[in-house]
């Protein structure tokens, strides 16, 4: 999830676990908290992209990381605050929620957290954008209020333990909406007779109403939307030619074999300028009404020294608003 709502979730479990006792420092080392894990993006300033995408979500989101990290910041924590009554162990305690709350809630979006590393076992249960406002907003609103109270005020713990629960709550209704629209594809697939190997299914940016499916057949993959406000039953698909063929011996490259499981093989190929392009399906395209947009995740792929190395192409930051307008109204249904 973004750094915004991770940091809340943070000083959320900071308080529950130790609000009582410290009152708003609670908040401010788990807050802290939830935040460590994700400096990994930081990966990208001292390696190459595709090590970089490899190290992001990986050991720092990771349970050994919390039970290794835990004692650490605890022990620093408890030599800041001497003056406080609270003890290293405590202090461990808080650390340990916060630094293990984040890659929990970061399993739910689409990018997903290795939280067995080493194992290679990538969580993603793809039920909720990297940002959405309904999940942030009102978990923000309880925590604000309960940080406005004294620390022995019973509302504190109230306010704080509401806003939990809410973000808990849709946490788990955006599970059940994702299975809606998971047999919403299914069954448009099955009424047009489209035979496929499987399906992806996750919610478009900033919401959970409007859904999005990659569906792979022989030699392309099948792009859908659907919204809970759809007066047409029918999911009307667009063929993206997946072209592997495009990239010969290149396939072989270790690089680009690293680019493949990265994707879980949701990718295409494409070729401009001479230059051949490894497209990430899983996040789907920057605009869902444009069907000729570009994906969220390209890759240039530039032969380097006898292998191939991989450059994030970058994104046009002044699409954003017409994007955003885009999509709202296909949010509202077709």
């Amino acid at each position: 999830m973004d750094s915004l709502t991770q940091i809340v979730l943070g000083a959320a479990v900071g308080e529950a676990v130790l609000g009582r006792k410290v009152g708003n420092k609670a908040m401010l080392y788990g807050a802290i908290a939830g935040t460590i894990p994700d400096l990994d993006a930081f990966a990208g300033n001292f390696t190459d992209t595709i090590t970089a995408i490899e190290i992001h979500r990986g050991f720092s989101h990771s349970i050994i990381f919390s039970v290794l990290a835990a004692p650490v910041f605890g022990y620093l924590i408890s030599k800041i605050e001497r003056k406080s009554d609270v003890g290293w162990k405590d202090w461990s305690w808080l650390m340990f929620w916060g630094l293990f709350t984040h890659p929990i809630l970061d399993s739910f979006t689409t990018w997903g957290t290795q939280l067995f590393w080493p194992l290679d076992i990538r969580l993603a249960f793809k039920n909720i954008f990297v940002i959405d406002p309904l999940y942030t907003i009102p978990f923000l609103v309880f925590l604000i209020l309960a940080m406005r109270r004294k620390r022995t005020d019973p509302k504190r713990k109230k306010y704080n333990k509401l806003g939990l629960l809410i973000s808990s709550g849709y946490l788990v209704l955006t599970l059940i909406f994702k299975g809606i629209a998971y047999n919403s594809f299914k069954h448009s697939l099955e009424r047009q007779g489209i035979f496929y190997e499987r399906m992806d299914t996750r919610p478009t940016p900033f919401n959970t109403i409007l859904w999005t499916a990659n569906v792979e057949a022989e030699d392309a993959y099948l792009i859908g939307y659907y919204s809970f406000f759809d007066n047409d039953g029918l999911i009307r698909f667009k063929a993206v030619p997946k072209n592997h063929h495009y990239l010969g011996t290149h396939k072989n490259d270790k690089n680009v074999q690293r680019l493949i499981k990265i994707s879980k093989g949701w990718y295409t190929i494409s070729e401009t300028d001479g230059y051949l392009y490894f497209n990430d399906l899983r996040f789907g395209k920057l605009n869902p009404s444009d069907p000729d947009s570009e994906f969220v995740f390209s890759y240039k792929l530039v032969p380097e020294n006898g292998t191939i190395t991989a450059e994030e192409v970058e994104k046009v930051p002044d699409e954003g608003r017409e994007i955003v307008i885009d999509l709202w109204e296909r949010i509202k249904g077709n």
